[in-house]
Order: structure tokens, then C-alpha cells, then sequence
């Protein structure tokens, strides 16, 4: 677990503070070195290709792709960060993948020659039609999934994700040339070794079962990060050894090699972020206790959407030393106009008290492993403003994102001169 008193580390709290004094609050942090190391476990697959829906500032995506990591796009938006952070279709170092194309992407697609991870067969076909030849990969759904939580699974008869009769597919890339060149398995975040053992089985049937000339597979992501003290820690050489067996299995019947692919997103980037708050009121309600923070779920929607949990620090403002403070138990909540902005819940929404040393207004609360689906998924809502970015590297602090202004967020709508044509319409 990442605990800011470690001196060994760049967010502890001589730089914490510091940052606070520059920029305010709220804040995300990073840092570079754990992303780097995060990778390096993993660098016995052939290629990593990081799903940047997690993190997708480009300056992160920049300091990825310098470490010699592959990246994935599942939106139009996100093909361009990967284009700005040097990415190129060259080589396969942008993959799309997606279950339906709109006609924008798909234009833009076909111009870079962007190769295509397809979870439909309606995909297959816009593609074909336009793009005959085009280098393909197909999403298959295992017809089971897994996940930490029933939003995030990924497979099985109630995910939207991948095909579900993928021999289906082999028609259509015959009758339109495309080159069919792998297999993407992916069943959700969070998985455990016995569903991944199932996955890596079911990938060897469906090779055999598809019978193609593929030149990869690829595990998908969903290694999951320790978000508790007691949530075990991924095994990522035992994990390859999975992987690398089914991979082995699946080019003696081919006859060939085929590269391995894995496609992390949480786990590099999960451990290496924090979100920094300040306290601005407690309030007693009852017998409960709410201490409210300058963050909302318009910056860290897990806890609200998924239940999530993040570990909690408390920095005090004054320098006091808190291991002597009491104990109390505590509700954490945001500044927004909605009863779900609380930040200590469980999955079905249910308040949750966390214990903490006592807090005091002007104190610091921090939300830990908050690197993943953290920036990546804030909000305007409430008219709230997207917060800045800091990255350390080499214990050196790097703004990637200033904080946005409100011209910024207005403009789009301040663009619109005239308003005529709403004018004596049923709207």
C-alpha cells in the first residue's frame, strides 16, 4: 500500500505540501517511477499495450510510450492523445478497440490505417466494405466474465463486449480480404486465477476452433492493484507462466510462434496516483460524523459509481502529530449537490464509516491508488472545474494539466451568437 510517510517516495509530505502551497486543492499526483515499475513487471510479454482509458493524460501517455509500451484507443478522442504523445499506427503502436464504429472514426481509421480490434460483426462489415484488407483483430466473449464489481464485467451473456459466436466473423473477413491477425480475450477487471485459468482455456479452444493463420493473442488487462491492506497482490510471473503455456499450446498447433500480448490498464498506473483534498466543514448528524472536502464525485467517481474503495490519509494542515490524535469514525464527502457524494460507500450504496485520527478543518484527506479511472472518468458536473495534474519524475514535479477555467468550460456554449433558430419552435 502507498502510505505517505515513506521518505523513499516522491508524494510524501514535505512534497505533498509543498504542491498544496503552489497549486491548491484539490490536486492529482503522480509518480512517474512506480508507473516504471509497474511496467517492468510485466516485461516478460512480448508487448504491453496500455489501455489508456485508465490514465490518459498525454504527458503519462508520452512518459509510457518512451518505455517502450504500445497503447490502446477505444475512442476517436482517444486515437488523437495517442497521436499528440507520439504514438503512430506504425507497427501496431495504436490498436482500436470497440464494439461499433460512428462514421467519424471510422473515416479516420481507415486514413491512418489504424488496425482494428472488432467486438461485432457489424464492425467487420463497415470495415470491410470501405477498408478491404484491413488488418483486423476480433474480441471474443468467452461466454463467462468476472469483475470486482458487476459494472466492470466484461463477459458473458449480460456484457455488450466482444462476439459471442465469433466463427460468425470468418465470412465476412473472407468475403471482404480482411487480414485476420489475432485474438483478444478479455472477461474483466479484477479477475482471480481460477477465472484465468478458464480464460487461457477457452482462448486455446477457440484457435483451434477458428483454425486461422494469427500471428497474436492477446490477455487483456484486468490485474487487479492492492486497494486494501489485505487484498493480495498479483503474481505477474505466474501469471505469464499461464499465458505464456496457453501461448505455446495454441503455435504448436499452428505450427508457428505467435507474439503474446497483455493489456493492462489499472495496473500500471492504479498505485502510482493520489488525490489530494482539503477539509472545509465537519458536520454531526445524529450520532454520524461528515467531514466534507473540496472534491467531488465529479473528480472521483468510483466510490459513487462502483463502490470502490480508496485508502484515506490525513495530513494536518498545522504540522501536528496526528498518531497521538484520537480515533473517530468518520463519513467523507464531497462538495456536490447530491445525496451519492460520499466517498466511504459499498457497492450497493450503503454509507460507510471510516475509522481516522481526528481531523480538523483545514486538514488534508487523501484518496490513495487513485492513478487509475481517476481523471480519466471527472466530470463538470455542478459546473464543477477539471483540477490540475502534477507528475514527479526523478522526485521532480511536471504540471501535465492546469487547472481549467471557467471561460474554458463556458466557451462552447458562448460560441453560439445566434439563437434565432429556436425561436417560435416546439423544442
Amino acid at each position: 500500500m502507498l502510505h505517505i510517510s515513506k521518505k523513499n517516495i516522491s508524494l510524501n509530505p514535505k512534497n505533498i505540501l509543498s504542491i498544496i502551497k503552489k497549486y491548491n486543492t484539490p490536486i492529482w499526483l503522480y509518480d512517474a517511477e512506480i508507473i516504471q515499475k509497474k511496467i517492468n513487471q510485466l516485461n516478460k510479454f512480448d508487448i504491453i499495450r496500455f489501455a489508456q482509458k485508465a490514465c490518459s493524460n498525454i504527458h503519462i501517455l508520452k512518459f509510457i510510450r518512451s518505455l517502450q509500451v504500445k497503447v490502446d484507443a477505444v475512442s476517436l478522442g482517444e486515437i488523437e492523445r495517442a497521436l499528440l504523445a507520439g504514438f503512430t499506427p506504425h507497427n501496431d503502436e495504436i490498436i482500436f478497440t470497440a464494439d461499433m464504429f460512428d462514421k467519424e472514426t471510422l473515416n479516420r481509421i481507415i486514413e491512418l490505417n489504424i488496425t482494428v480490434n472488432a467486438g461485432s460483426l457489424d464492425m467487420l462489415k463497415q470495415l470491410g466494405k470501405i477498408s478491404p484488407g484491413h488488418r483486423v483483430w476480433i474480441r471474443i466473449n468467452p461466454k463467462f466474465g468476472d469483475g470486482h464489481n458487476k459494472k466492470t464485467n466484461t463477459g458473458g451473456e449480460n456484457s455488450k463486449h466482444g462476439l459471442w459466436n465469433p466463427e460468425l466473423a470468418l465470412p465476412i473477413i473472407k468475403k471482404y480480404k480482411l487480414n485476420l491477425i489475432g485474438l483478444h480475450m478479455h472477461i474483466g477487471s479484477g479477475v482471480n486465477y481460477i477465472h484465468l485459468q478458464k480464460v487461457c482455456h477457452s482462448m486455446i479452444q477457440y484457435s483451434i476452433l477458428l483454425n486461422q493463420n494469427i500471428q497474436y493473442i492477446s490477455a487483456g488487462g484486468g490485474l487487479s492493484i492492492p486497494y486494501k491492506s489485505t487484498d493480495s497482490i498479483v503474481n505477474t510471473n505466474h501469471y505469464f507462466k499461464l499465458w505464456n503455456h496457453t501461448r505455446n499450446i495454441i503455435s504448436n498447433y499452428l505450427g508457428y510462434k505467435i507474439t503474446l500480448e497483455i493489456e493492462p490498464g489499472r495496473f500500471l498506473v492504479g498505485e502510482s496516483g493520489i488525490l489530494i483534498t482539503q477539509v472545509y466543514s465537519i458536520k454531526y448528524v445524529y450520532k454520524k460524523i461528515f467531514i466534507l472536502v473540496d472534491a467531488g464525485f465529479n473528480d472521483l467517481i468510483r466510490p459513487a459509481m462502483y463502490g470502490s474503495y480508496h485508502h484515506i490519509s490525513v495530513l494536518p494542515y498545522n504540522g501536528r502529530n496526528i498518531k497521538k490524535s484520537k480515533k473517530i469514525k468518520a463519513i467523507i464527502g464531497g462538495p456536490l449537490c447530491e445525496s451519492g457524494d460520499i466517498f466511504t460507500q459499498d457497492n450497493t450504496g450503503e454509507i460507510q464509516e471510516r475509522i481516522l485520527p481526528e481531523v480538523k478543518i483545514g486538514d488534508y484527506i487523501i484518496f490513495h491508488h487513485t492513478g487509475a479511472y481517476g481523471s480519466s472518468m471527472s466530470s463538470n458536473y455542478n459546473t464543477k472545474l477539471l483540477i490540475p495534474e502534477i507528475l514527479f519524475k526523478n522526485n521532480i514535479p511536471q504540471i501535465i494539466r492546469r487547472k481549467q477555467t471557467f471561460q474554458e468550460l463556458f466557451q462552447q456554449e458562448m460560441d453560439i451568437k445566434n439563437n434565432s433558430i429556436f425561436e417560435n419552435q416546439d423544442i
